[in-house]
């Protein structure tokens, strides 16, 4: 478990930072130490993050809201791989059968429902987590509106 918990951990971290990169969430969540070349404000964010999991639920909520997002997660890429096959492409590439990412969305989204007998607090975290990833996004979007706005009328 504790294994299971550093690697997810790791990819916490590294995740922010590119979503940094890319501009999704404030850029300075995506600081690199300049010696280990380690995203160090990314591991300080997701560790605080998770001491504020971890000091306000139990152990077993945080397992289960991790495999409620897991499934949802399973459903958006299912759903993209549906919406992504509309596009043309001039190369050869693997097409899934549509049914199977179909019936995987649908499977995901059934295993993600409440009819599966899941405790209601593992929605409001999973509310709450997104909730602060909408909040990360939204002030990125205004710092850089205002940041294109100052350049536009420089």
């Amino acid at each position: 478990m504790a294994n299971s918990a550093l690697i997810n951990m790791m990819m916490a971290s590294r995740l922010v930072y590119g979503l940094a990169n890319e501009r999704v969430v404030p850029k300075a969540l995506g600081m690199v130490d300049p010696r280990r070349r380690t995203p160090v404000v990314g591991i300080l964010f997701t560790t605080a993050l998770a001491i504020g999991l971890i000091s306000s639920t139990e152990i077993a909520g945080l397992g289960e809201t991790t495999a409620f997002l897991l499934l949802c997660v399973f459903a958006v890429v299912n759903i993209a791989v549906l919406v992504l096959r509309r596009e043309e492409v001039d190369h050869a590439h693997y097409r899934a059968p549509t049914a199977l990412p179909a019936i995987g969305a649908v499977m995901a989204l059934v295993l993600a429902s409440p009819l599966t007998g899941r405790p209601g607090n593992v929605y409001v975290i999973a509310g709450v987590l997104l909730g602060i990833g909408v909040l990360l996004w939204l002030v990125n979007w205004a710092f850089t509106r205002r940041q294109r706005h100052e350049e536009e009328t420089v």
